[in-house]
């Protein structure tokens, strides 16, 4: 009897070794990856990052900004792991050897939208001459600054412009520093905003009311690439197979994304 419940004694001894190196392993072996990204990512980032750090056991240091803020950090020196930013920048900064060989690749996409709030009468845009006599006819146009560099905002200044109403707008048009048009929509301050669809999708209050119409439909590609500084290259590579994979579409998807 004595020699069993040594023997047993023993075992669970082992076992709790095994137990605190596998522990231990895992501690050893997880990284933490610096992240920069785009605020329009915020909302499907909150859900997923969670999930990616149980799978994982890495941990993701993500810092959030406008797109036109971050290719400047970049283009001044800094870096991260992992950056996620629209296309076009994206290829900017690797022509500029920003990012590791062969690691750029699309994410997302997410339409330029108008929103409304919640349950207000939904004005017609289905055309080029039906979004002009919307805007028009609106109280308040609330946007993200095109002088702060929000994607979004530089693009809808453009379409403001081909329309030819920049002066008739200037004095109800509300201009917010980065994803907050639909926040804004949402407390009734303004009748129509203009976001990416990923930014208005998650606030309760705001909806979206449609895509750009006809010739000034925009869709935003969002891409990702590994800086070429990193020191946990396999772990940032894990992050974009993950962002990239079967958990992360559905949930890009209810956030108001579309496949990259």
């Amino acid at each position: 009897m004595m020699q069993t419940s040594l023997t047993k004694r023993i075992t669970l001894i082992a076992a709790g070794g095994l137990v605190s190196f596998l522990f231990a392993s895992v501690a050893t072996s997880a990284a933490e990856i610096k992240v920069l990204a785009s605020v329009a990512l915020t909302s499907a980032f909150n859900e997923l990052a969670p999930n990616f750090e149980q799978a994982t056991g890495n941990k993701l240091n993500i810092g959030y900004s406008l797109t036109a803020d971050i290719r400047k950090r970049m283009l001044d020196g800094e870096t991260a792991d992992v950056i996620i930013l629209t296309q076009p920048v994206m290829d900017e900064l690797d022509k500029q050897q920003k990012f590791a060989s062969g690691s750029v690749t699309n994410v997302a996409a997410t339409p330029v939208a108008l929103a409304i709030r919640a349950g207000a009468p939904k004005p017609d845009i289905s055309t080029v001459d039906a979004l002009k006599r919307t805007l028009l006819a609106a109280k308040s146009i609330v946007y993200a600054d095109p002088a702060k560099g929000g994607a979004s905002g530089v693009y809808f200044a453009k379409v403001v412009d081909r329309l030819g109403i920049t002066d008739q707008l200037k004095s109800k048009t509300i201009l917010v520093p980065g994803a907050q048009a639909a926040e804004v929509l949402a407390k009734g301050e303004a009748e129509i905003g203009v976001a990416q669809s990923s930014e208005i999708v998650p606030i309760a209050g705001a909806e979206v009311l449609g895509p750009l119409p006809g010739e000034f439909a925009s869709t935003t590609i969002w891409t990702v690439g590994i800086g070429t500084s990193t020191k946990v290259s396999e772990a940032a590579k894990s992050f974009i197979q993950f962002l990239t994979g079967p958990v992360a579409r559905p949930v890009f998807s209810a956030k108001g994304f579309q496949p990259g």
